[in-house]
């Protein structure tokens, strides 16, 4: 039978929209079992919300996060195959990815951008997907398709080691250094030997394989690649990094390694985490029509809700500077009032405005609020806005102290730690830093009241919101004196 061009564009449609709301039960089993285990108070709490947050975006069918990622796609294409088609295989796979990302009843974040090192213009449709291809014998078209977040995908490390370098090692102490902005509790991908790009190809194919490490452990006899990862899975649990970097029993859920023959002169390492929206799913093509979506069963999920008794209520449009003094790091709060939103462009445009002399936006007022980093996806039918997670506020350190100085804002909400010229700024200005839950998009969303784009509209998801929110749960990160929750990866690196 003909592969039908049709069948590619409309499978890998409904493949992406499918894992942008549904997570694979290996992962929810994984999570379920990490909640029951962990003792960690603010560990547990964002374990629980990364679930529940999964369980209502299954219900909803709405993206699990609002970064719905950058398409990885990987075929096998089979030496026998026939075609029935007038695109190439790669336009055919866009033209699925054009499809689900601006697909009405479910539109996904829109998160690519064109002349990378210049204009970096959206190119609205989260084209072009990035595509490997291996051609094999056979007559089936196998794939993997992911959508894989970009807080995660930044961590992404490599190493061109000596022959005779420990890798554990390297591994101990590169995991610190990647922070909190991966999402953990995630998945770690190990790609070694071959070369540089292939040690990082086969880091991100690892990350596409089931979460197993459960099974290696009652292996009576294990292989050597298998003790590495046990090794590793235990040793990076070890670190106490936790769930969001809150410490805790959990950062990794399985530790994936991929190897290659390689020079005798070389050891490359890549490593690349998943974090907790993990989205792939494996299937074939035979010219016999569509991909078979799989069934979900809605008992995978645990029976879990949001334990409000122990957040403290804040009025924000009533806050002031010396009730935030009474906060300290780990506090647990619910937000209510007004917000106001910034991603990267939105601060770098910010920046020059003021640099220019032209002042701060008219139409913006940040005078005692907070600034929320985050790009939501669009809302749909009657919702306010889409799934609106926080996005990592590491990369807004730069504009940390201009923020403070120049706007009056009481302080940031975002995921992962600061750096410490801005934990210096948020001392020096008696600001605080709130975490939301990375992974906990469409649950945030359902704290947003009201929403209207007030600045920079024609930037898309880098526009400047205000939002209007009810009991939108955060963390305390970093109080007014100064003192910092994410502090734990400053101790690996200084006692490893």
């Amino acid at each position: 039978m003909k592969i039908q061009q049709k069948h590619v564009i409309e499978s890998i449609f409904n493949v992406l929209q499918y894992i942008s709301y549904y997570h694979s039960p290996d992962f929810i089993q994984a999570m379920a079992n990490a909640y029951e285990k962990e003792t960690h108070k603010a560990a547990k709490n964002a374990i629980a919300q990364i679930l529940i947050n999964s369980k209502m975006a299954a219900l909803g069918k709405r993206p699990i996060c609002q970064d719905t990622g950058i398409v990885n796609v990987f075929v096998e294409v089979g030496m026998a195959i026939t075609w029935s088609a007038d695109l190439s295989l790669e336009d055919m796979i866009n033209e699925g990815v054009r499809q689900a990302f601006t697909y009405v009843d479910n539109p996904l974040r829109a998160s690519i951008v064109r002349d990378s090192l210049f204009t970096r213009v959206n190119t609205k449709d989260n084209t072009p997907a990035v595509i490997h291809m291996k051609v094999v014998k056979g007559n089936q078209l196998n794939f993997i398709v992911a959508a894989k977040g970009c807080g995660s995908e930044n961590k992404a490390k490599f190493s061109m080691l000596a022959p005779d370098d420990n890798i554990v090692d390297w591994v101990l102490k590169t995991i610190p250094t990647m922070g909190a902005g991966w999402c953990p509790p995630g998945i770690i991908g190990i790609g070694v030997g071959g070369t540089a790009e292939k040690s990082m190809l086969m880091a991100k194919e690892s990350l596409m394989e089931p979460i197993d490490i459960q099974d290696i452990v009652q292996k009576s006899n294990p292989s050597n690649l298998e003790k590495l990862r046990l090794k590793l899975f235990d040793k990076i649990n070890y670190l106490g990094i936790g769930a969001q970097g809150l410490g805790g029993l959990t950062t990794v859920l399985d530790v994936k390694i991929k190897d290659y023959p390689t020079h005798a002169a070389s050891q490359a390492v890549a490593m690349i985490p998943n974090c907790a929206a993990t989205r792939h799913l494996h299937f074939s093509l035979d010219g016999s029509g569509v991909v078979k979506i799989p069934q979900v069963d809605m008992d995978n999920y645990p029976q879990l809700e949001m334990d409000y008794a122990q957040y403290k209520k804040i009025d924000l449009n009533n806050l002031t500077c010396k009730q935030m003094t009474q906060w300290r790091i780990g506090d647990t709060l619910l937000l209510t009032g007004t917000i106001i939103t910034g991603r990267d462009a939105a601060h770098k445009r910010l920046k020059q405005m003021l640099d220019n002399g032209e002042g701060l936006p008219d139409s913006v007022d940040f005078d005692n609020k907070f600034i929320y980093y985050v790009g939501p996806v669009d809302a749909i039918g009657d919702e306010i806005i889409g799934p609106a997670g926080p996005t990592t506020a590491t990369r807004m350190d730069k504009f940390t102290d201009m923020m403070l100085d120049n706007t009056n804002i009481l302080g940031m909400i975002g995921k992962a730690e600061r750096g410490e010229a801005s934990m210096q700024a948020i001392k020096k200005h008696k600001a605080t830093y709130l975490i939301a839950v990375g992974g906990a998009a469409y649950l945030i969303s359902k704290s947003i009241k009201k929403a209207k784009k007030i600045a920079f509209e024609e930037m898309g998801m880098e526009a400047i919101y205000e939002f209007e929110v009810k009991d939108m749960p955060v963390t305390v990160a970093v109080d007014t004196q100064g003192n910092n929750i994410h502090s734990i990866f400053q101790d690996i690196q200084i006692t490893y």
